[in-house]
């Protein structure tokens, strides 16, 4: 049992005990007794006030499902009368009145979040290997990123392989060349056609095949350079606020069959990057949340490193250093070497045993994550690391799960607290909130308003939205397909709603506007043909999943200008757009005619679920691995998490309560589909089969819990339940 140390009537987990005394207070000026009885009187005045929320939220629940077991006409899609569905909504406080129209008052933050537009990583914080690289993820390689995808074809032979390939290598440089003359193009001629580039007069030539020396269409794109003005190694450009360096080294082989040397093309690539807490790990006790909290100490002291094997070569990872570069007058150009970072905290629902009540209750986790999370960050704010995250001054705080306005606030008071006790000036904390719950969807202009003297990121989640979509009108009838929720009308309109709230909020330069995640991270061909989408919906950051798809994905924001088409939308909005919004938001997906699904498509739906609800959940419970890119059904890796796992146990509850399927058909689905997951991992020494033992592998009845109890659980969270069974599995260990 862990050892406890007491401090101000609450039971502090010795391992998280120490930590925070002897690695986090030195340097932050925080005397040690000051910092726990703050810990504690922030525990004594939130934690009724978090409980009260959660309670509301079972009060909405039942509600709504008692007026749907009345109002609803079983069988039949969307029966009841929308316009009585929303008055009873607005009549319980569900939906909120909207009040008038706002700008958020959001200072301090960084050009990262307000003024310029890209890529934005999401990378597990438990993990301290992805944490480090999506913390470097800034820049990369747009050489490395075509060369070992399938951006490029694999025709004529071309395709990857370990060693340098010419024809590739040739495909590689012809696309690259391609994409400078779109967004970087000479007065006349083609960056394919450079033999030299050089600095004269303040300004960049540049060479061509033909004898001649041109000059940039827009010469104020050329920024800076390394090396000599006649024989530069780099050069440095700047389109819609994004950087490109074009690295200039005859001894790189790729560089040999490049009549100007080009080695490769370095892209400015994720911009930001969310150091995640929440849905992407397996943190579940004490041990678990010291070791996260020790991987953002890392990041925020500059200090985190981690030592890999790779092909028999002892690798340390660390943080990259900034950039230098000189510009045409002679000055130094520094840029960021690494993506500003935000943390992610966890929700209001959880508790952890890393701090016990006096009477041994586990304390809410998001008040503990919010207190040391920014204790931590208090390193950059006043350190004089090389490794500096935010140039202002501000902490930036993502805030997952919350619902509705009154949630959003108490996040606030929260954080108002927490900046009070830790000496920090008001709003220092800039909160990111995810509208992923259907309340906050519906009421997101309010949920804005509680928070708007420090919102700096508001984002749309697909997965858990619809996992909190099936789950709220779960008495509804029977919910539409899994792979056909996104041609329903309600998930339009939350993603053009979001858009539309955010910009009319004010947001422009002041605070991101997010999208969702590329789940399929071989899939890069695709994911560029399609994810330009983001940005043309306003959107001036969108997830990616690994520093490849964020150079690949920044290529968008190149062609596209997000702060013009945030102007030319602003321009559009109409005075009817809000309440057509809203009804269609309001939309319930359910299946449109249940009876003409044949015995084989519901099959097939069940599988297609129960495979990937048990490709994950057996790697969260055996291993603790919280984020992973798990084959699916058909062998196609996708990244998973808690919110993927959400939907897919949601759906499966959904057509169980409604009669589509049946405990047996379920139970058999499930042991049929863990031998298909066995075999998929039959390759992992750490995999434990499920199908040795259905009635006692803790992983399996972890799945059975989600499907046979995930009705019940709050608002369809798969927390409670996983945590459950990992304690168990941690405990055999």
């Amino acid at each position: 049992m862990n050892k406890r140390v007491m401090k101000h009537g609450y039971k502090v987990a010795e391992r998280l005990y120490n930590f925070v005394e002897h690695e986090v207070l030195p340097g932050t000026g925080i005397d040690a007794e000051d910092f726990w009885l703050a810990m504690a009187d922030l525990f004594n005045e939130f934690t009724p006030k978090n409980q009260q929320l959660l309670a509301t939220r079972r009060e909405f629940q039942a509600q709504i499902d008692a007026w749907h077991l009345e109002n609803s006409v079983q069988g039949t899609v969307n029966s009841f009368d929308q316009h009585k569905y929303q008055q009873f909504l607005t009549d319980i406080g569900y939906i909120v009145e909207e009040k008038e129209d706002f700008s958020i008052t959001t200072s301090y933050v960084d050009d990262e979040v307000g003024k310029v537009a890209g890529p934005q990583l999401v990378v597990p914080l438990m993990n301290a290997r992805f944490a480090l690289n999506a913390a470097n993820a800034r820049w990369g390689s747009l050489y490395d990123a075509l060369y070992g995808t399938d951006v490029i074809s694999d025709a004529d032979g071309a395709g990857i392989t370990k060693s340098y390939n010419p024809v590739r290598g040739a495909k590689v440089q012809a696309y690259a060349r391609q994409f400078l003359d779109e967004v970087i193009p000479l007065k006349t001629g083609s960056h394919a056609d450079v033999i030299s580039y050089q600095i004269a007069q303040s300004k960049l030539v540049v060479n061509l095949q033909s004898g001649q020396r041109v000059n940039l269409l827009e010469p104020s794109k050329f920024v800076g350079f390394n090396g000599d003005e006649q024989n530069p190694s780099a050069i440095l450009f700047k389109n819609n606020g994004l950087h490109i360096e074009v690295k200039i080294d005859p001894s790189m082989p790729v560089a040999k069959t490049d009549p100007a040397s080009v080695a490769d093309i370095i892209l400015e690539s994720a911009l930001s990057a969310i150091q995640d807490c929440e849905d992407s790990i397996s943190a579940v006790d004490a041990e678990d949340k010291t070791a996260v909290y020790r991987n953002w100490l890392g990041l925020m002291k500059g200090d985190l490193t981690e030592t890999l094997e790779k092909n028999g070569v002892t690798i340390t990872r660390k943080l990259n250093a900034d950039r230098s570069y000189k510009t045409v007058d002679n000055q130094e150009l520094t840029l960021p070497g690494r993506s500003l970072l935000f943390v992610r905290n966890v929700g209001h629902l959880m508790t952890n045993d890393a701090v016990l009540t006096s009477d041994n209750q586990e304390v809410p986790e998001g008040i503990l994550d919010g207190l040391i999370t920014t204790l931590i960050s208090l390193h950059d704010l006043k350190g004089k690391s090389a490794f500096k995250n935010s140039r202002k001054g501000s902490v930036y705080i993502v805030k997952p799960k919350m619902h509705g306005p009154d949630e959003v606030a108490f996040s606030n008071s929260l954080f108002s607290r927490i900046e009070e006790r830790l000496g920090l000036a008001s709003n220092t904390i800039k909160v990111g909130i995810m509208d992923e719950e259907r309340r906050t969807s519906v009421n997101l202009k309010e949920c804005i308003r509680a928070s708007k003297e420090r919102v700096a990121f508001i984002n749309t989640g697909f997965l858990d939205r619809t996992g909190d979509e099936i789950h709220t009108s779960m008495q509804a009838g029977p919910m539409a397909r899994k792979e056909l929720m996104k041609n329903e009308k309600w998930i339009s309109a939350y993603e053009d709603r979001n858009v539309r709230i955010g910009l009319q909020a004010g947001f422009k330069g002041k605070a991101q506007i997010g999208k969702g995640m590329w789940a399929i991270p071989d899939e890069m061909s695709a994911m560029v043909k399609t994810k330009i989408g983001h940005p043309l919906s306003g959107a001036n950051c969108a997830w990616v999943p690994s520093p490849t798809a964020a150079t690949l994905h920044v290529l968008h924001y190149h062609q596209v200008n997000v702060s013009d088409t945030q102007d030319n939308m602003l321009k559009l909005f109409s005075k009817d757009t809000n309440t057509n919004q809203l009804n269609d938001l309001l939309t319930i997906p359910l299946l449109k005619n249940p009876d003409e699904l044949t015995e084989q498509e519901i099959q097939n739906e069940l599988d297609n679920n129960i495979q990937g609800l048990l490709g994950y959940v057996v790697r969260w419970i055996d291993q603790g691995t919280g984020c992973s890119k798990v084959p699916d059904i058909n062998d196609v890796g996708r990244m998973e998490d808690r919110a993927t796992l959400r939907i897919s146990s949601q759906h499966i509850c959904n057509w169980l309560h409604h009669g589509l399927l049946t405990n047996e058909q379920v139970i058999a689905s499930l042991q049929k589909m863990a031998k298909v997951v066995d075999m998929q991992n039959i390759t992992d020494k750490k995999y434990e089969p499920m199908a040795d033992n259905f009635d006692t592998n803790i992983a399996f009845l972890a799945a059975m819990d989600l499907i046979f109890k995930g009705k019940s659980q709050p608002n369809g969270y798969t927390e409670p339940l996983l945590h459950q069974r990992r304690l168990e599995m941690k405990a055999l260990n």
